[in-house]
Protein backbone atom coordinates (compact mmCIF):
# COMPACT_ATOMS: atom_id res chain seq x y z
CA UNK A 1 0.00 0.00 0.00
CA UNK A 2 1.41 3.45 -0.75
CA UNK A 3 1.41 5.62 2.30
CA UNK A 4 1.05 9.14 0.94
CA UNK A 5 2.19 10.31 4.24
CA UNK A 6 5.98 9.24 3.52
CA UNK A 7 5.81 9.82 0.12
CA UNK A 8 8.70 12.60 -1.47
CA UNK A 9 7.99 16.27 -0.73
CA UNK A 10 7.19 18.06 -3.72
CA UNK A 11 10.30 20.32 -2.55
CA UNK A 12 14.07 19.53 -2.64
CA UNK A 13 17.39 20.59 -1.48
CA UNK A 14 15.62 22.59 1.56
CA UNK A 15 19.32 23.06 2.70
CA UNK A 16 19.97 25.59 0.12
CA UNK A 17 16.66 27.65 0.24
CA UNK A 18 16.72 30.74 1.92
CA UNK A 19 14.84 31.46 5.48
CA UNK A 20 11.92 33.28 3.23
CA UNK A 21 11.46 30.74 0.73
CA UNK A 22 11.47 27.80 3.32
CA UNK A 23 8.62 29.82 5.24
CA UNK A 24 7.14 30.42 1.80
CA UNK A 25 6.95 26.93 1.11
CA UNK A 26 5.76 25.63 4.51
CA UNK A 27 3.00 28.12 4.40
CA UNK A 28 1.74 26.77 0.93
CA UNK A 29 1.52 23.54 1.83
CA UNK A 30 -0.52 24.45 4.76
CA UNK A 31 -2.77 26.07 2.96
CA UNK A 32 -3.98 22.81 1.40
CA UNK A 33 -4.71 21.41 5.10
CA UNK A 34 -8.23 23.33 5.07
CA UNK A 35 -9.49 21.87 1.87
CA UNK A 36 -8.17 18.41 2.91
CA UNK A 37 -10.52 18.26 6.30
CA UNK A 38 -13.24 20.05 4.21
CA UNK A 39 -13.70 16.63 1.98
CA UNK A 40 -13.49 14.87 5.58
CA UNK A 41 -16.74 16.71 7.02
CA UNK A 42 -19.61 14.10 5.42
CA UNK A 43 -17.72 11.49 7.19
CA UNK A 44 -17.64 13.25 10.50
CA UNK A 45 -21.14 13.90 10.32
CA UNK A 46 -22.43 10.38 11.57
CA UNK A 47 -19.76 9.79 13.77
CA UNK A 48 -20.12 13.06 15.94
CA UNK A 49 -24.69 12.25 15.81
CA UNK A 50 -23.64 8.72 16.86
CA UNK A 51 -20.80 9.83 19.50
CA UNK A 52 -23.38 12.65 20.90
CA UNK A 53 -25.83 10.20 21.78
CA UNK A 54 -24.00 7.90 23.46
CA UNK A 55 -22.02 10.58 25.40
CA UNK A 56 -26.08 11.85 26.37
CA UNK A 57 -26.24 8.82 27.89
CA UNK A 58 -23.00 8.84 29.99
CA UNK A 59 -20.98 7.07 27.74
CA UNK A 60 -17.41 8.94 27.41
CA UNK A 61 -14.68 9.92 24.30
CA UNK A 62 -11.34 8.56 24.03
CA UNK A 63 -8.48 9.42 21.91
CA UNK A 64 -5.63 6.81 21.44
CA UNK A 65 -2.42 7.44 19.59
CA UNK A 66 1.42 7.35 19.74
CA UNK A 67 4.05 10.03 19.09
CA UNK A 68 2.57 13.28 17.99
CA UNK A 69 -0.88 11.94 17.63
CA UNK A 70 -0.92 10.84 20.91
CA UNK A 71 -0.23 14.38 21.80
CA UNK A 72 -2.91 16.08 19.65
CA UNK A 73 -4.95 13.84 21.41
CA UNK A 74 -4.49 14.66 24.71
CA UNK A 75 -4.33 18.44 24.22
CA UNK A 76 -7.36 18.43 23.15
CA UNK A 77 -8.88 16.28 25.59
CA UNK A 78 -7.14 18.27 28.44
CA UNK A 79 -8.91 21.19 26.67
CA UNK A 80 -12.60 19.86 27.36
CA UNK A 81 -12.72 20.57 31.18
CA UNK A 82 -12.01 24.09 31.25
CA UNK A 83 -13.79 25.13 28.01
CA UNK A 84 -17.06 23.28 28.74
CA UNK A 85 -17.24 23.02 32.24
CA UNK A 86 -17.16 18.73 31.69
CA UNK A 87 -16.03 16.20 34.64
CA UNK A 88 -12.26 15.37 34.00
CA UNK A 89 -12.54 11.60 32.35
CA UNK A 90 -15.10 12.90 30.04
CA UNK A 91 -12.72 12.93 27.48
CA UNK A 92 -9.77 11.25 27.67
CA UNK A 93 -6.00 11.43 25.59
CA UNK A 94 -4.12 8.17 25.69
CA UNK A 95 -0.57 7.65 24.30
CA UNK A 96 1.57 4.75 23.24
CA UNK A 97 4.38 4.77 26.32
CA UNK A 98 2.30 6.25 29.02
CA UNK A 99 2.45 9.52 30.16
CA UNK A 100 5.87 9.93 30.29
CA UNK A 101 5.81 9.87 26.33
CA UNK A 102 3.92 13.12 26.10
CA UNK A 103 7.66 14.92 26.73
CA UNK A 104 9.36 12.35 25.66
CA UNK A 105 9.24 9.74 22.76
CA UNK A 106 9.34 5.60 24.29
CA UNK A 107 11.57 3.60 22.13
CA UNK A 108 9.22 1.19 19.91
CA UNK A 109 6.18 1.46 22.64
CA UNK A 110 3.52 2.11 19.18
CA UNK A 111 4.50 -1.03 18.04
CA UNK A 112 3.04 -3.18 20.79
CA UNK A 113 -0.24 -4.19 19.05
CA UNK A 114 -1.92 -5.02 22.77
CA UNK A 115 -1.17 -2.41 24.80
CA UNK A 116 -3.86 0.11 23.36
CA UNK A 117 -6.24 -1.83 24.21
CA UNK A 118 -5.10 -2.82 28.21
CA UNK A 119 -4.15 0.95 28.45
CA UNK A 120 -8.05 1.23 27.69
CA UNK A 121 -9.09 -1.58 29.71
CA UNK A 122 -7.70 0.33 32.69
CA UNK A 123 -10.11 2.94 32.60
CA UNK A 124 -13.20 0.52 32.79
CA UNK A 125 -14.16 0.68 29.14
CA UNK A 126 -18.29 0.49 28.86
CA UNK A 127 -20.80 -0.29 26.07
CA UNK A 128 -21.33 3.61 25.70
CA UNK A 129 -18.00 4.70 24.91
CA UNK A 130 -16.07 5.56 21.88
CA UNK A 131 -12.75 5.14 21.22
CA UNK A 132 -10.76 7.67 18.53
CA UNK A 133 -7.83 6.09 16.99
CA UNK A 134 -5.37 8.98 15.48
CA UNK A 135 -2.65 7.71 13.33
CA UNK A 136 -1.51 10.00 10.15
CA UNK A 137 0.44 6.89 8.83
CA UNK A 138 -2.59 4.22 9.65
CA UNK A 139 -0.78 1.73 10.52
CA UNK A 140 0.10 2.59 14.35
CA UNK A 141 0.05 -1.39 15.80
CA UNK A 142 -0.85 0.10 19.08
CA UNK A 143 -3.94 2.33 17.88
CA UNK A 144 -4.88 -0.72 15.18
CA UNK A 145 -5.38 -3.09 18.01
CA UNK A 146 -6.51 -1.02 20.22
CA UNK A 147 -9.59 0.04 17.76
CA UNK A 148 -10.02 -3.72 16.95
CA UNK A 149 -10.45 -4.79 20.00
CA UNK A 150 -12.97 -2.12 20.86
CA UNK A 151 -14.99 -2.63 17.86
CA UNK A 152 -15.04 -6.22 18.51
CA UNK A 153 -16.31 -5.52 22.07
CA UNK A 154 -19.09 -3.28 20.82
CA UNK A 155 -17.79 0.14 21.44
CA UNK A 156 -18.32 2.91 19.01
CA UNK A 157 -14.83 3.32 17.10
CA UNK A 158 -13.86 6.39 14.35
CA UNK A 159 -10.14 6.89 13.55
CA UNK A 160 -8.19 10.18 12.10
CA UNK A 161 -5.87 9.46 9.36
CA UNK A 162 -4.00 10.84 6.35
CA UNK A 163 -3.50 7.78 3.84
CA UNK A 164 -6.46 6.34 2.68
CA UNK A 165 -7.09 2.26 2.82
CA UNK A 166 -4.61 1.71 6.04
CA UNK A 167 -5.04 -0.49 8.22
CA UNK A 168 -6.64 1.52 10.66
CA UNK A 169 -9.58 2.52 8.32
CA UNK A 170 -10.31 -1.36 7.94
CA UNK A 171 -10.91 -1.32 11.47
CA UNK A 172 -13.16 1.30 12.50
CA UNK A 173 -16.76 2.05 12.11
CA UNK A 174 -16.03 5.98 11.23
CA UNK A 175 -12.69 6.01 8.81
CA UNK A 176 -11.67 10.00 8.53
CA UNK A 177 -8.93 10.39 6.44
CA UNK A 178 -7.64 13.73 5.64
CA UNK A 179 -5.67 13.14 2.62
CA UNK A 180 -2.84 16.49 2.36
CA UNK A 181 -0.12 15.11 0.40
CA UNK A 182 3.34 14.95 0.95
CA UNK A 183 5.27 16.25 3.92
CA UNK A 184 6.80 19.36 3.12
CA UNK A 185 9.95 17.46 4.92
CA UNK A 186 9.52 13.91 3.34
CA UNK A 187 7.93 11.91 6.24
CA UNK A 188 7.10 14.50 8.82
CA UNK A 189 3.78 13.97 9.70
CA UNK A 190 3.87 16.90 12.74
CA UNK A 191 3.30 19.14 10.16
CA UNK A 192 0.44 18.72 7.32
CA UNK A 193 -1.00 15.61 9.05
CA UNK A 194 -1.28 17.26 12.49
CA UNK A 195 -2.47 20.24 11.97
CA UNK A 196 -5.48 18.34 9.93
CA UNK A 197 -5.76 15.83 12.75
CA UNK A 198 -5.75 18.65 15.37
CA UNK A 199 -8.51 20.65 13.17
CA UNK A 200 -10.71 17.44 13.03
CA UNK A 201 -10.19 17.09 16.58
CA UNK A 202 -11.12 20.71 17.24
CA UNK A 203 -14.47 20.18 14.70
CA UNK A 204 -15.42 16.89 16.85
CA UNK A 205 -15.23 17.79 20.45
CA UNK A 206 -16.66 21.78 19.88
CA UNK A 207 -19.51 20.17 18.21
CA UNK A 208 -20.30 17.06 20.76
CA UNK A 209 -20.12 19.66 23.72
CA UNK A 210 -22.38 22.19 21.34
CA UNK A 211 -25.09 19.20 20.76
CA UNK A 212 -24.34 18.12 24.40
CA UNK A 213 -25.53 21.89 25.42
CA UNK A 214 -22.34 23.11 26.67
CA UNK A 215 -22.69 26.39 24.26
CA UNK A 216 -25.01 29.19 24.74
CA UNK A 217 -25.43 31.33 21.69
CA UNK A 218 -21.56 31.21 20.97
CA UNK A 219 -20.58 31.49 24.58
CA UNK A 220 -18.70 29.13 26.61
CA UNK A 221 -21.31 29.81 29.84
CA UNK A 222 -19.88 26.16 31.65
CA UNK A 223 -16.29 27.12 31.20
CA UNK A 224 -13.92 27.32 34.87
CA UNK A 225 -13.23 30.59 36.12
CA UNK A 226 -9.68 29.69 36.20
CA UNK A 227 -7.71 32.79 35.84
CA UNK A 228 -8.61 36.77 35.82
CA UNK A 229 -9.18 36.57 31.52
CA UNK A 230 -11.53 34.24 32.16
CA UNK A 231 -13.60 35.46 35.17
CA UNK A 232 -13.32 38.73 33.49
CA UNK A 233 -14.46 37.11 29.85
CA UNK A 234 -17.27 35.19 31.89
CA UNK A 235 -17.91 39.21 33.52
CA UNK A 236 -18.73 40.25 30.35
CA UNK A 237 -21.20 37.58 29.65
CA UNK A 238 -23.51 37.62 32.34
CA UNK A 239 -23.21 41.82 31.69
CA UNK A 240 -24.41 41.19 27.93
CA UNK A 241 -26.95 38.22 29.53
CA UNK A 242 -28.65 40.43 31.87
CA UNK A 243 -28.22 44.31 30.97
CA UNK A 244 -26.10 44.96 34.10
CA UNK A 245 -23.37 46.70 35.02
CA UNK A 246 -19.36 45.39 35.69
CA UNK A 247 -19.79 45.01 39.36
CA UNK A 248 -22.97 43.48 39.54
CA UNK A 249 -22.25 41.12 37.08
CA UNK A 250 -18.61 40.12 38.57
CA UNK A 251 -20.77 39.49 42.26
CA UNK A 252 -23.57 37.69 40.21
CA UNK A 253 -20.64 35.39 38.49
CA UNK A 254 -18.50 34.85 41.71
CA UNK A 255 -21.51 33.72 44.07
CA UNK A 256 -22.83 31.48 41.41
CA UNK A 257 -19.61 29.95 39.78
CA UNK A 258 -20.70 29.98 36.09
CA UNK A 259 -21.98 32.23 33.22
CA UNK A 260 -24.68 30.07 32.99
CA UNK A 261 -25.91 29.87 36.76
CA UNK A 262 -25.34 33.73 37.21
CA UNK A 263 -27.46 34.58 34.52
CA UNK A 264 -30.10 32.05 35.60
CA UNK A 265 -30.37 33.54 38.57
CA UNK A 266 -30.26 36.89 37.82
CA UNK A 267 -32.79 36.58 35.44
CA UNK A 268 -34.90 34.86 37.97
Amino acid sequence: MERITESPSHYDHLERMGTGEILGNINREDHLVADAVQQVIPAMIPFVDALAARMARGGRLFYLGAGTSGRLGIVDASECPPTFGVPHGLVVGLIAGGDGAIRRAVEFAEDDRGQGWKDLQEHAIGNDDTVVGIAASGGTPYVVGALEKAREAGLLTACVTCNPGSPVTRVCDHPLVAVVGPEFVTGSTRMKSGTAQKLILNMISTSVMIKLGRVKGNRMVDMQLSNRKLVDRGTRMVMEGLGVDYATANALLMEHGSVRKAIAKGSA
